[in-house]
């Protein structure tokens, strides 16, 4: 069975590292670390980021996509929000802008370095990354709509003064971005599951002309993966093509000690990102740059588990697996963390600022278009991955210097 075909995590370095991880965790939680101490938080943080990533593999090779890659976005961003609410309840009013920042940079990270890099590996191993344009265009059109209702939004509201949402508004952005992240997940998971499925490209190559459209080949794969699987019993879920389907899927109990360890492993990234956290805080500020680069610092920290799956993906040329954790990433990102912030406000002190600036107005709208054409052909080369690229690099030059 599967011990035939994969080492065991009973017996792999991925079962130590995250346990290592966690009991630094443990240890270096509300402490004031040296910096000798930081150094080894941050390479466990390190180890715990790789372990994250094989056990999200083995769980996607279990359950199949896209809710392998389900699985570590909605835990990795779930963990998230914990950060950003233990945080803000620690940190007084230097953190009101805390959850705006933090969730901005997941968005421009996802949307610009995830998918910069994943089109990048993959129009380098077949010269066009081929991917499915009904289900990242529909994942990109959420993405939009969820940032501008709860980033753009409260800065031209006119109920309270400054870039914040009224009680009412707040609540109403929660509903709102709880309600169109459920239907996203209906809708990839269930109603149209097919459009997020990666898409033959008949091994590695592109697609020549007058051949099917990405589309058309993820609906006859979907429609044949059905009809083989009818008589195998409902709810599995078929391999998905272009990653390693001779590789027979991890048994359930292999899967259940993985999803166990991811869940160990995301709790050590983000709880070790926190230790070490007060180390970066005075580190911004004794190099006298603006309190927002922290909340980049934590999503960069926070994101690196995905990041490296997407990269992994696209080099099995599954370039739609990759679309799907970084635009999943974002959706999950607003749509749980601005709900979870709403009713931590109920607690919270101060303001919380939601609202963005002009420079980061820009590079949203900018994002935005630029996702868009890269995403409706359904292929995409050298260049989208170098635009989207630069794109991440602006953001990251302007939160330095604004």
């Amino acid at each position: 069975m599967s011990t035939a075909t994969r080492k065991s995590p009973l017996t792999d370095w991925t079962l130590v590292v995250p346990v290592v991880a966690l009991v630094a965790l443990v240890f270096s939680w509300g402490r004031d670390l040296p910096s000798g101490v930081v150094a080894l938080v941050a390479l466990c943080l390190g180890g715990a980021v790789l372990a994250a990533v094989h056990h999200a593999e083995v769980v996607a090779h279990r359950v199949g996509e896209p809710f392998g890659s389900l699985v570590l976005a909605v835990a990795v961003t779930v963990i998230e929000v914990a950060l950003i609410v233990t945080l803000m309840a620690d940190g007084g009013p230097k953190t009101a802008s805390l959850a705006r920042d933090t969730v901005f940079a997941a968005v421009m990270i996802t949307c610009n370095g995830i998918v910069g890099l994943s089109l990048l590996v993959g129009a380098l191993r077949t010269r066009v990354a081929v991917f499915n344009a009904e289900g990242s265009g529909a994942a990109l059109a959420t993405v939009a709509t969820l940032a501008v209702l709860s980033l753009v939004l409260p800065t031209f509201t006119t109920s309270k003064p400054g870039p914040e949402f009224s009680t009412a508004q707040l609540a109403f952005a929660a509903v709102a971005s709880l309600s169109l992240y459920g239907v996203f997940i209906a809708v990839q998971t269930v109603r149209h599951r097919d459009y997020f499925l990666p898409v033959d490209t008949g091994a590695g190559r592109s697609r020549p002309a007058g051949a099917a459209s990405p589309s058309e080949a993820a609906t006859a794969m979907a429609s044949a993966s059905a009809s083989a699987s009818a008589g195998a019993g409902a709810g599995r879920a078929a391999p998905a093509p272009g990653g390693d389907d001779h590789a027979e899927p991890p048994s359930v109990r292999d899967a259940l000690i993985s999803l166990g360890l991811l869940l160990v492993a995301l709790v050590a990234v983000v709880g070790d990102a926190k230790a070490v956290s007060p180390t970066i805080e005075t580190g911004v500020e004794s190099a006298g740059l603006p309190n927002a680069v922290v909340g980049v610092i934590i999503a960069l920290l926070v994101l690196a588990p995905e990041t490296l799956a997407a990269v992994r993906a696209a080099r099995r040329d599954r370039v739609q697996t990759s679309l799907n954790l970084a635009y999943g990433s974002a959706i999950a990102s607003i749509g749980l963390t601005i709900p979870a912030i709403a009713l931590a406000s109920i607690w919270l002190s101060g303001p919380l600022l939601l609202g963005l600036g002009p420079i980061h107005m820009v590079l949203l709208a900018l994002t935005i278009v630029v996702s868009a054409l890269t995403i409706v052909p359904g292929r995409a080369t050298l260049l989208q991955a170098g635009v989207h690229l630069v794109l991440l690099a602006a953001y990251l030059f302007l939160a330095v210097s604004p």
